[in-house]
């Protein structure tokens, strides 16, 4: 039976079963409804806690995906297929014989944007006034631009057109002491002898990185593989979007003849892979800060509301409804209104996240912050949030502690009051 006094709704009921609890569950939800500014502070807490712990890891794990494919697009590439051979021991006679045919087999996968022949080879840079050793990287200037950055960081100059000329980074053009349309000689040790050759600079990359700018040196495909005496390719670049690399490899690899492996970044650089997820690890104890505070606020929240209502709930417990029956529509109030926090914060979070995840809002921001700590890597402003299912088992487990904490304290206070006492509260 439900009684209604001074607007307050109650249930008189001595004792709490099944039913009971569904009748409490049902008086709690339109008690939310009629004190609708407390239960909308409590959602907005609520909410906001949610909103601050998706965006948190999203943006946090968006950062360090975006490390990761700075150094794909700049230094190595988002997949690389090559020989395990060649993997194990660079050396330009374990390079592919066909990268022609591979680039037709990769890029049935729809993740796969584009594919690029590459050989990669240890080169001697020599100019009138001294000489550099470096990791040349022989491209095709029509299809390095799909897999790669460094055509778009040329500062000063063009990118390659041909044959007999060379793109040479900010900082190693400046050892060098080479200017555009200089020439520079590159010496090789081939497969079959030491071969050399002269190449005009025509491009100078600027970007912004001395992992790039002091050691890049591009020349064209053709002129590689006759200083080297590689047919094929040592490696073929494929251009796959952002987080995809792992799962692209992976269903690339399936295509492969035996001896040939799709290496997504990760497994390029793996040692930087490692040091990037030991920076998510220590991320952690800021995630527990938001934890903290979720939890903190909504119990401080639902704490303030019940003391604000010790009347309300006096004449509840002067009608019929028990203390321990209190207690349960406290607890309902509190679960409901953290549930629809939770929901409404979730949308917002990923909706938020989504936007962040297609737009490059705080990416200068980012890079200006963190780029004197990441020194040593190939950075770039293009910074994007990661959209990932698992923020949202962040925010539950977070909230739902955040919900048992602010539970404990009022549902505890409500079981002791004394209805007397509580009814001569102002």
């Amino acid at each position: 039976m439900t009684v209604a006094n001074g607007g307050v709704a109650v249930s008189r009921q001595a004792g709490i079963g099944p039913g009971g609890l569904r009748g409490l569950a049902r008086l709690a939800w339109r008690n939310l409804w009629r004190q609708r500014r407390r239960t909308l502070l409590l959602v907005v807490v609520v909410a906001y806690a949610t909103l601050a712990i998706v965006f948190f890891w999203g943006y946090t794990d968006g950062f360090l995906d975006s490390i990761m494919n700075a150094q794909g697009r700049l230094v190595a590439a988002p997949v690389l297929i090559t020989r395990e051979a060649y993997h194990d021991d660079p050396d330009p006679s374990n390079a592919l014989a066909d990268p022609e045919a591979l680039a037709r087999l990769a890029v049935r996968d729809a993740r796969v944007r584009g594919a690029a022949p590459r050989v990669d080879f240890g080169a001697l840079l020599r100019s009138p006034y001294t000489s550099e050793g470096v990791m040349a990287r022989g491209v095709d200037p029509a299809l390095e631009a799909s897999v790669s950055d460094l055509p778009a960081s040329i500062a000063d100059g063009r990118m390659l057109r041909g044959p007999g000329e060379i793109v040479l980074g900010k900082g190693l053009a400046q050892r060098l002491d080479v200017r555009l349309g200089e020439r520079v000689a590159i010496d090789v040790s081939a497969l079959a002898g030491p071969t050399a050759m002269g190449l005009r600079l025509v491009g100078i990359i600027d970007a912004g990185t001395a992992l790039v700018d002091d050691y890049t040196a591009l020349i064209d495909l053709a002129d590689a593989r006759a200083l080297t005496g590689v047919a094929g390719a040592t490696g073929l670049a494929l251009d796959v979007p952002l987080g995809h690399e792992d799962a692209a490899a992976q269903a690339v690899q399936a295509s492969l003849p035996s001896g040939v492996h799709a290496y997504p970044v990760g497994a390029l650089l793996g040692a930087l892979q490692r040091g990037l997820a030991a920076e998510r690890i220590q991320m952690i104890p800021m995630g527990l800060l938001f934890a903290l505070f979720a939890a903190v606020t909504v119990t401080t929240t639902v704490v303030v509301s019940v003391l604000e209502r010790t009347r309300e709930f006096g004449v509840m417990v002067a009608l019929g409804l028990d203390q321990g029956g209190l207690g349960w529509l406290v607890t309902f109030e509190s679960v409901f209104a953290t549930a629809l926090g939770w929901l409404a914060g979730l949308v917002v979070g990923y909706g938020v996240l989504w936007l962040l995840s297609t737009t490059n809002a705080l990416g200068a921001l980012l890079v200006g912050a963190y780029g004197d700590i990441l020194e040593g890597l190939a950075l770039t402003d293009q910074v994007y949030a990661a959209v990932r299912p698992e923020y949202a088992l962040y925010a539950s487990a977070t909230v739902a502690l955040a919900a048992i904490l602010a539970v404990l304290a009022p549902a505890r206070r409500v079981r002791r009051l004394n209805p007397s006492e509580a009814m001569r509260t102002e």
